[in-house]
Parts: structure tokens; C-alpha cells; sequence
């Protein structure tokens, strides 16, 4: 009783909830996406980072966009149908997920908020954050794509 689950264990019992195969893998901490990529023997590309997004109404979606991208805004605007969206600060983002800046992912999330994909991972094998600082997850992207039925679009820019 009162045993704490470790973000990674959300991330991993949510996986497998949804049919999902899932790595989880413990890395160094990295301070750039290039040092992560090497670290994880991948490109910055393969880096995909789970952006917590807040839209007027306090609702929250997730955008997945691959390093060295970054949001567009106009284009997730437009996507989501609405004129105002925004990244929350650590706190809101933690209360809408369970889980810390750095370590977001939406397995697991203590909220099943919608998924927004940027189309350039589809059909990659990518890594992500694992629900906890120290680790990293590999999943394949298409398959990550059908669990969540996320929507795939055009939504980043070159950073």
C-alpha cells in the first residue's frame, strides 16, 4: 500500500494497455539534443519531444515534434481550430500530466489528452521521454500514431 509508481512504470503499463511495444532505456543526461542523439546512437531527428499545449479553455493537448523542429503556431492554430494556444509553465504541466518538463510523454499521462503528430516521424523508430529524468523510450512512430489515434499533420518548422 501507498507504493509510489515511477513515471516510467505509468509509461509502461499504458504501453501495454494499448497494445504498444515500448524500450526503455536508462541514458546520461545530455545538454543538447545533439549530445542526447549520440548518446542514443540516433539522429537529433529520432529525438521526438512531447510538447504539453493549453488552449483558452484550460484543456491541454499534446504536439510531437522531432529535434531540431519546433512548433508552428499558425499551423497547430489552424489545425486545432482555435485563434489562442500556449505552452504552460512547469507547474500546469505537471498537473495536466503527472509528469515534469524533460521527462513528458503521453503514455501515462494522468490525463488522455488528444495527440497531434508532426507528419516527419512517421514511419521512424523514435525516441521519446519515458515519464522519468534519466530515461529515454524507443517506439515506433506509426505504431505510437494508431495507439494514441493521433492526428498527423504538418505542424513544426525548422528550429
Amino acid at each position: 500500500m501507498g507504493e509510489t509508481i515511477t513515471g516510467s512504470e505509468r509509461v509502461r503499463a499504458d504501453a501495454e494497455a494499448r497494445g504498444l511495444e515500448v524500450e526503455i532505456i536508462d541514458r546520461p543526461a545530455a545538454r543538447s539534443l545533439e549530445e542526447a542523439a549520440e548518446l542514443l546512437g540516433i539522429t537529433p531527428a529520432d529525438i521526438v519531444k512531447s510538447l504539453v499545449v493549453k488552449r483558452s479553455d484550460d484543456t491541454y493537448l499534446f504536439a510531437l515534434v522531432p529535434g531540431g523542429r519546433k512548433i508552428s503556431w499558425p499551423k497547430l492554430r489552424a489545425l486545432v481550430g482555435v485563434n489562442k494556444l500556449q505552452l504552460p509553465d512547469a507547474s500546469l504541466a505537471l498537473a495536466a500530466t503527472g509528469y515534469e518538463r524533460g521527462t513528458i510523454t503521453p503514455l501515462g499521462s494522468t490525463t488522455a489528452w488528444p495527440v497531434y503528430i508532426d507528419e516527419s516521424v512517421v514511419g521512424r523508430r523514435v525516441s521519446m521521454g519515458a515519464g522519468e529524468h534519466g530515461r529515454s523510450l524507443f517506439v515506433d512512430a506509426d505504431r505510437l500514431i494508431e495507439a494514441f489515434d493521433a492526428i498527423v499533420a504538418d505542424l513544426s518548422d525548422p528550429e
